[in-house]
């Protein structure tokens, strides 16, 4: 059975992860630059203290992986700190390797955030902030119920070449 044909199995990922997940993440990052808030040159030598933080599982925040025996699509999420915040949680770093796409693994990946996120005591709120060239992505969220919020322009700069991004936001309890 070939790997895509596989359906990738999705799980909190753990500090044992840590290398196969930034390797995913750098690939993400290289590949599809558009996409993400963070660059390659700002993320290609973080430190593996830095990289376990980002996987640690806390009563605020965790990462998902998709495995399909190898990781092959990724989400990470934080609650804001903070009294008058703390009702607001993130989702980042939404990636899924070329070869997984096309069967579902984002919506599996994003539908376990929520779900996840859902059980938090006291959030109510999910935000993400998506770049305007990522329609497929923003198509996604909006049937997920995500509704924009704001638009800022020129948010990221890629070269000489200006990103737009949209600001989403998701009601838990409505």
């Amino acid at each position: 059975m070939s790997e895509v044909a596989m359906k990738p199995e999705i799980r909190l990922l753990e500090v044992a992860d840590a290398a196969d997940f930034w390797k995913l993440r750098l690939r993400g990052l290289k590949e599809d630059p558009e996409a993400f808030g963070a660059s390659f040159g700002d993320s290609v030598n973080a430190s593996q203290e830095d990289i376990c933080k980002r996987l640690a599982t806390t009563d605020d925040t965790f990462a998902l992986g998709a495995f399909n025996p190898n990781p092959c699509g990724m989400l990470g999420f934080y609650r804001r700190q903070g009294e008058r915040v703390r009702h607001k949680g993130g989702i980042w770093g939404v990636y899924v390797a070329p070869e997984a796409r096309g069967c579902g693994l984002a919506r599996r990946l994003m539908v376990e955030a929520i779900e996840r996120a859902k059980k938090m005591p006291g959030l109510e709120e999910v935000f993400l902030t998506v770049s305007t060239t990522q329609g497929a992505a923003m198509k996604l969220y909006e049937s997920l119920g995500f509704k924009e919020y704001g638009h800022e322009v020129n948010a990221l700069k890629q070269g000489d070449i200006y990103i737009d991004e949209k600001m989403m936001m998701l009601r838990l309890h409505d």
